[in-house]
């Protein structure tokens, strides 16, 4: 399970948590953090169905990396209520250079056991994931 390019394993509950984002819809996010004392990908934080955008990036520290999943809710134009799973990888400037590194060797390998996002973002501050860019990716 570990990847072999970072040595990063992903929690179980990594992927059980996000199946029940994607089928049940039981969470609204999902931040999740590397453990490095464990090389590890565990689940942080669970955002419940109710909460809002602004939760959401509220729940990712100003100076840490974090992945996390959003379920954003949309109308297209034709009246039609749909959803897209965003798999954001945060990597704000002000984070350590060695944390940076570390998401972003074991990204890809993670995001791939995720089966079910349909976009995907990098951001280093909050204005590359705004709702405005949020919505711009859905049509």
């Amino acid at each position: 399970m570990a990847n072999s390019s970072s040595g990063m394993a992903v929690n179980d509950d990594c992927k059980l948590k996000f199946m029940e984002l994607k089928a049940k819809r039981s969470y609204r996010f999902i931040v999740f953090k590397i453990e490095e004392k464990i090389q590890q990908v565990m689940v942080e934080k669970l955002g419940e169905p109710n909460e809002s955008y602004e939760h959401f990036t509220d729940s990712l520290p100003a100076n840490e990396c974090r992945y996390a999943v959003y379920d954003f809710d949309f109308t297209t134009e034709e009246n039609v209520q749909k959803s897209k799973i965003f798999f954001i990888a945060w990597a704000p400037d002000t984070s350590r250079i060695r944390s940076k590194m570390l998401y972003a060797s074991s990204k890809d390998r993670f995001r791939r056991e995720l089966d079910g996002v349909q976009v995907e973002l990098q951001a280093t501050d909050p204005s590359e994931m705004s709702m405005d860019i949020i919505k711009s990716r859905v049509f």
